[in-house]
């Protein structure tokens, strides 16, 4: 138990001492390009992932050397 609140202690110690809101303030050279639309974020973090797990399925079992099993 003692092991535990000490482990918890010090994760929150060390996120609460972490610096996220220096992330707001720009540095020197940081050129940050357009958003993504909707549509951009929903094929990027959606269609495309579904797409390369079907591309590499498909190839697994077309390529599948082992014999079938009648």
């Amino acid at each position: 138990m003692r092991a535990g609140v000490v482990a918890a202690g010090t994760t929150l110690m060390m996120l609460l001492m972490s610096a996220p809101a220096l992330a707001l303030t720009p540095d020197d050279g940081d050129d940050p390009g357009p958003g993504l639309s909707a549509m951009e974020t929903i094929g990027l973090y959606v269609i495309a992932p579904i797409a390369l797990f079907l591309v590499i399925t498909a190839l697994v079992m077309v390529l599948d050397k082992s014999k079938k099993q009648v």
